[in-house]
């Protein structure tokens, strides 16, 4: 066989093994909900569940049907359906009904037609390797988004499943490390390895010095903010930060609830079950709740540079440790864990400046309005991927989480969500002003 031949076989073998691999994640995701929720909507933003279930074969379908010989269409009506998620900025919340989508048993015969025929295209021939890896890391990313979305269904209308509780030091001995002025790299060069649009081009910024947090604030610390009246205090609030959602007012975090009028205990809500709040894990909050926190505790969010100075320095390391693939040392990511757990429980995962936990336990907010690299170009096959959301109203997050696959711990990975979304698996850290 010619070593180009080879080549691509090892190429394709592995990308059929992985979209095998995140088939098998998003399955296990659906097979928790109940049948009967599967129609829910457990976020107002967001389709109901049984739109996923359909979304990720109609993604991969569109992207890589028009490059297979003998994959014909066979129900374009579901591909449209299915093909584009949702992401309201103005307010408009959908107000589909149940009955405006197929069955569940219609959603899953289209599944099953999809993987059949892509299998069966697949075999012996090859579509472009960035379309797989497009395909792939998709469902990954919705992998993460599902896990956020099925939190918050009622813990009746989905399975249970065990984890083990995670503990760090007892006490927390947290400090502001002083990062010194200096260059980072940002973006991926284009013949370097798989990136989304927004990731290119690379291109060296100087970072002026300044502080950051050593961990990701903790839950007891954000409590102290909302024991505090942190959420009456509306000078520490910009209703232009929040976008169209009004202020929550006297609500607070989503995953906490007071209860008892006696007791008042503060509790967390898991993924399957209420726990008392665990104060040493990363609070998970919109960007509005961060920036306001910021505001209270008289310091600032790190922009999207600083985040990576403290992270990577100068060099050109492939994670904050070292170029070590991830392991149980430096965290629990690849769908490993449901719940976040305490920010000293991995100090394995330390930058050479000495910040903990960059990666995995949630992904970080940075003050930096989500905007492209200079030479971005869009991906001429998805072309509202990143575009779209260039808009001024996403700031970019950095890091990952739990549910967030090892792949997408790459140091040019950028997330982004607008500011009042309070869902995602996201905390923050502080910078100096």
């Amino acid at each position: 066989m010619p070593v180009l031949q080879h080549k691509n076989s090892v190429m394709l073998e592995t990308a059929l093994w992985r979209m095998a691999r995140a088939r098998a994640e998003t399955d296990q995701l659906f097979a928790l909900v109940k049948p009967e929720a599967l129609y829910r909507r457990p976020l107002p933003e967001r389709h109901r569940i049984n739109f996923y279930l359909g979304h990720l074969e109609a993604f991969d379908w569109n992207l890589l049907r028009p490059h297979l010989t003998g994959a014909q269409v066979f129900d374009k009506s579901l591909d449209q359906l299915f093909a584009f998620g949702i992401d309201p900025i103005d307010g408009q919340l959908p107000a589909d009904q149940p009955s405006d989508w197929p069955s569940i048993e219609q959603t899953y015969a289209y599944r099953d037609r999809i993987r059949q025929q892509l299998e069966q295209a697949l075999t012996g021939q090859s579509a472009p390797e960035l379309l797989l890896n497009v395909a792939i890391e998709h469902r990954l990313m919705h992998a993460e988004t599902l896990a956020y979305i099925l939190h918050q269904l009622p813990y009746g209308e989905k399975g249970r499943q065990a984890q083990t509780p995670i503990a760090g030091e007892s006490q927390l001995h947290s400090r502001m490390i002083e990062i010194p002025a200096g260059s980072v790299t940002l973006g991926l060069n284009r013949d370097k390895a798989f990136g989304w649009d927004n990731e290119f081009e690379a291109h060296t910024v100087h970072v002026d010095a300044f502080a950051l947090d050593q961990h990701k604030i903790t839950n007891g610390q954000y409590l102290a903010f909302v024991q505090a009246d942190g959420y009456q205090e509306k000078s520490l609030w910009s209703t232009a930060a929040c976008g169209w959602k009004q202020l929550r007012g006297l609500q607070h975090p989503v995953f906490w609830k007071r209860a008892g009028r006696a007791g008042m205990d503060w509790l967390y809500r898991g993924m399957f079950e209420e726990i008392p709040l665990p104060l040493l894990a990363p609070v998970y909050v919109s960007h509005a709740e961060a920036s306001a926190y910021a505001r209270w505790a008289g310091k600032r969010l790190p922009t999207e540079a600083e985040w990576q100075r403290a992270a990577y320095a100068e060099g050109d390391r492939a994670f904050p440790w070292g170029n070590e693939a991830p392991d149980a040392r430096h965290g629990y990511f690849d769908l490993a864990r449901w719940d976040a757990y305490a920010v000293n429980a991995a100090p394995g995962n330390r930058s050479p400046f000495g910040v903990e936990g960059l990666l995995a336990n949630g992904w970080e907010w940075t003050s930096s309005i989500f905007a492209p690299f200079p030479g971005f170009q869009a991906f001429p096959f998805y072309k509202g991927y990143s575009a779209d959301f260039f808009d001024g109203f996403h700031y970019v997050m950095k890091g990952g989480s739990p549910r967030t696959e090892a792949c997408m711990l790459r140091r040019s990975f950028r997330n982004w969500f607008q500011p009042h979304y309070e869902f995602v698996y996201a905390g923050f850290r502080l910078a100096s002003l």
